[in-house]
């Protein structure tokens, strides 16, 4: 057992890059592998707490090597064992356990990035020389609309809650359904901007002959039609905000005119001569990676560039399921029903449930359950490993896989399987298939394509 921690011999530049006082345990060798814990949250929240080779207790008591004031935790907790290239972690038989991912261990090798749960004390395996700061994780459980308790959204939160106030643009990214657009909007109403409108354009949804006239706006007689001036989205949001849907569907020649808004915030409208100074904020998602659209050659770099300065990513709801009771409470609520309105094995089928149209198709199915009785709660799939007669089943050597690799493979049989039987349903019919689904058309195409079922789908 190591004990007696050895100050540092000088200040490192890390104690500037963590919210709070960086701990170091032991003298580190030239040759040894550098890592910290850094405390996520709970009561020690903010600190780090270097690593050596070998063992450390982690707990309450004053005798452990990593002592946490958290009270949910037990006197000697954990024990950790730091060698080459990983930690192995050992439950030291806890009252309350250790977590990774929501699964309960005794005992796990840990990698840099890896998360784990004691109590209500999180903490992040790290290089020690690592230049990421210590992100404090909110205490919310909603932020506006969006609504989570797990540990990924309450990074979300965080980020939001900086951005929230600023004035800077900001870059909202995440697949179909994930909530981009309640993002944006509690961005405003969270802002300085929130008593100005909030202006929604939506640029998968406007033809794109439309757009630059929707965008900057246009003079009577630009074109056929335009019978009077008229006023864009940048300019009707006036001391508010402005958001952008589905930016990467912009197309490439409208692309420097937004350019130009973000960083001189002037927009000419369609036929006029003079630029307009606009005061507004933008707000962007997009469920389209825009890197491998800038590589494709079909978004702008430095317009990329300039989106991206601040930006969030909002996670599927399959990253997430233990948010899962918390989104389904949300929805009744809104709804003026109880919890109670669903019962404990409906509850627990859509706790298991992937969700690949996430937050939306959830909302979806609760609100059809409740408005047509849980017999009309729509058939779902066999989950992989779900040892149905006919059902895909968890094998030993997945089960022998890493964590996250095990998991990525599981999913990926489940989309494959749940697509199959969803063309099949509606003979190829992709808009039907959308529809039933509760995604987007453009993000269902790509999962077919995706897993090879194009072709055999009707060109889909």
């Amino acid at each position: 057992m190591r004990r007696g921690s050895v100050p540092s011999v000088a200040a490192s530049h890390e104690d500037e890059e963590t919210s709070g006082a960086t701990v170091p345990l032991h003298r580190a060798g030239p040759a040894q592998l550098r890592l910290k814990l850094l405390v996520l949250s709970g009561p020690e929240a903010g600190r780090s707490h270097s690593l050596e080779h070998g063992e450390y207790t982690v707990g309450k008591a004053p005798t452990c090597d990593i002592v946490l004031a958290d009270k949910t935790i037990s006197r000697q907790h954990l024990k950790l064992q730091v060698h080459e290239e990983h930690v192995l972690a050992v439950d030291l038989d806890s009252r309350n356990g250790s977590f990774c991912e929501g699964l309960r261990f005794s005992q796990l090798e840990l990698r840099a990035g890896s998360v784990i749960t004691l109590g209500t004390t999180e903490l992040k395996l790290v290089p020690e020389d690592t230049r990421e700061r210590s992100l404090l994780l909110s205490s919310r459980e909603s932020f506006g609309a969006l609504v989570g308790g797990s540990r990924k959204m309450r990074e979300v939160f965080t980020l939001l809650e900086r951005m929230a106030p600023g004035g800077s643009d900001v870059l909202i990214q995440g697949e179909t359904g994930t909530g981009k657009e309640l993002c944006a909007e509690a961005l405003h109403q969270e802002s300085q901007r929130r008593k100005g409108p909030f202006i929604i354009v939506d640029l998968a949804g406007i033809a794109p002959s439309l757009i630059e006239s929707e965008l900057f706006g246009h003079v009577k007689g630009a074109f056929t039609g335009a019978q009077a001036d008229r006023a864009g989205a940048f300019e009707r949001a006036g001391g508010g905000t402005v958001f952008l849907d589905e930016v990467g569907e912009l197309p490439l020649d409208l692309q420097p005119r937004l350019l130009r808004v973000l960083e001189r915030r002037q927009v000419k409208r369609v036929g006029a001569n003079d630029y307009r100074t606009v005061d507004m904020r933008v707000v962007a998602a997009t469920h389209v990676d825009l890197e491998n659209a800038v590589k494709e050659g079909k978004f702008r770099r430095d317009l990329f560039h300039r989106l991206a300065v601040l930006r969030v990513t909002l996670p599927p709801l399959r990253e997430r399921p233990e948010d899962i009771p918390l989104l389904v409470d949300a929805v009744l609520g809104r709804m003026g029903k109880p919890p109670s309105t669903l019962s404990a094995q409906t509850r627990a089928l859509l706790a298991q449930y992937p969700w690949p149209g996430n937050v939306r198709e959830l909302r979806n199915v609760v609100e059809q359950v409740v408005n047509l009785g849980e017999e009309a709660l729509p058939e779902m799939p066999p989950l992989p490993g779900d040892g149905g007669p006919d059902g895909p089943r968890t094998t030993t050597a997945e089960l022998e896989l890493p964590f996250k690799e095990a998991k990525e493979r599981l999913i990926e049989g489940f989309e494959r399987d749940y697509l199959k039987s969803l063309i099949e349903r509606c003979e190829g019919n992709i808009s039907k298939a959308s529809r039933e689904a509760g995604i987007d058309r453009v993000y269902l195409r790509k999962l077919l394509r995706k897993h090879g079922l194009e072709d055999r789908d009707g060109g889909a």
